[in-house]
Parts: structure tokens; C-alpha cells; sequence
């Protein structure tokens, strides 16, 4: 192999290696019977999402995970492999992923990376239940109006129940 061919895929380790200790979260497929129509409209799901999802060789991603000091993904780099990176929400290439391989069932989940540790399968696809980051803070605004509402409730009482006794 020539200089300029080691240096070339040197520079993608490199790069792939980056993209895994800057995700906040990584899942790993394998593609392997999908239709072109099927891949683009994950593509196209996982774009609008904010995430990038690349076909990348086993020997790399083998390379780039050892590189990031990523231990345990050497028996998910085989077959035909696809890799979904979130820089932003952990949450949303899991969730779309799973809800993807419901539907196209020759999707399959490998594991992946979450916040820079690696997950198996059935993390990644505990992860894809949560609710997105949305759906989370609604839940965490709920909780922290409960006490207030509680408050605003049993005032309203009080002050009911004084109308009744000047009646």
C-alpha cells in the first residue's frame, strides 16, 4: 500500500475517532436488506433529527474505537455497518433507529456508544423509550408546578370555605 493511501485512511481513523469522542450518543446497524428506497427515508429521519449517519469500513471504525480508547466493539464491527452520530440529543438516533427497525426488520441495532461509553443492545434500545428532550423537560416542568398548584389549590379552598362561613 502507498504512503499516500496509508495517510489517507490515517486522516479517516482520525476523523471517525473525533466523531466518536465528540457524540453524545453512537448507534451501530447493520443495513444489510434494506431497500434504497428504505435507507433514504432513514437518512432523510435521522438528518431532520440533527443526525449523521455514515457507512464506514469495519477495519476503521475497529481502528478509531481503539483510538478514542472505546473497549468492547470488536464484535459489533462485522457485516455491513452503518453508524448514526448525535452530537446533540442522546436520545433521538436510538429513538429513530428502533422505531425504524420496527417497521423494516432488516434493520438491525449492533449497540452503540452512549455519552462516550459503550452500550449494548439492550441499552441502546432502553435509551430509544426515553422521551426525546422535549418530552423530558414537559415532564420536569409537571413536576416542578405540582407543589404550586398544590399551594394555589388549597388557598382557593381556604378562601372558599371563608366565603361559606360570612354567608
Amino acid at each position: 500500500m502507498s504512503e499516500a493511501a496509508i495517510a489517507k485512511k490515517s486522516a479517516i481513523v482520525d476523523e471517525v475517532c473525533v466523531k466518536f469522542q465528540e457524540a453524545a450518543s453512537v448507534v451501530i446497524v447493520d443495513y444489510r436488506g434494506l431497500t434504497v428506497d428504505e435507507v433514504t427515508r432513514l437518512r432523510k429521519q435521522l438528518r431532520e433529527a440533527g443526525v449523521e449517519m455514515k457507512v464506514i469500513k469495519n477495519s476503521i471504525l475497529s481502528r478509531a474505537a481503539v483510538q478514542a480508547g472505546l473497549e468492547g466493539l470488536e464484535e459489533v464491527f462485522t457485516g455491513p455497518t452503518a453508524v448514526a452520530f448525535s452530537n446533540e440529543d442522546v436520545v433521538a438516533p436510538a429513538k429513530i433507529m428502533d422505531e425504524f427497525a420496527k417497521e423494516a426488520k432488516a434493520l438491525e441495532i449492533k449497540g452503540g456508544i452512549i455519552e462516550g461509553k459503550v452500550s449494548s443492545l439492550e441499552e441502546i434500545v432502553a435509551l430509544a423509550k426515553l422521551p426525546n428532550r422535549e418530552g423530558l423537560l414537559s415532564m420536569l416542568l409537571s413536576v416542578l408546578q405540582a407543589p404550586v398548584r398544590n399551594v394555589a389549590y388549597a388557598v382557593n379552598a381556604v378562601a372558599e370555605s371563608k366565603d361559606g362561613d360570612a354567608a
